[in-house]
């Protein structure tokens, strides 16, 4: 049996972390619909379980201490998140470990060479391949890293 919850989840952080990142150190809004897709309300204006995952998700990433926010909307979003230091400090840190498709970095000047494979670089490759393997196992590098920052 497939925990496709699971994949969803490791899927819901990693563009999470992708979005802060690329505002940081702007604190910004994150909308459950742009992570998770266009929820649709049942005839009691109850949101789908996969919805109410992907906002659990980051009310979990908030616990866990990889982002902080100033409160909510409803259940629909998060208002003014940012990165906290721990988060960014993994995301931009080298990866050790490569993905399929990690880019040859042979070639490349030193600074891009560095950048090509920091986790924030992998984190976006493996969301912009939709590979679900890619991308559990990079969110998962992530984590494994900021217990040990």
């Amino acid at each position: 049996m497939s925990d496709i919850h699971i994949e969803e989840f490791y899927h819901d952080i990693g563009l999470i972390l992708s979005r802060l990142y690329a505002s940081f150190p702007r604190p910004s809004t994150i909308y459950v619909e742009d992570i998770a897709g266009v929820d649709i309300p049942d005839e009691y204006g109850i949101h789908s379980d996969r919805f109410f995952s992907c906002f659990s998700a980051m009310l979990w990433l908030q616990k866990q201490r990889y982002l902080h926010f100033e409160s909510t909307i409803r259940q629909e979003a998060i208002d003014q998140a940012v990165l906290t230091e721990k988060s960014f400090l993994v995301l931009s840190s080298q990866s050790s470990i490569a993905i399929e498709d990690t880019p040859d970095i042979t070639d490349m000047p030193p600074y891009a060479a560095r950048n090509a494979i920091t986790h924030i670089s992998l984190l976006r490759q493996a969301l912009k391949s939709q590979s679900s393997i890619q991308i559990s196992e990079i969110v998962f590098h992530i984590m494994e890293q900021s217990h040990s920052q």
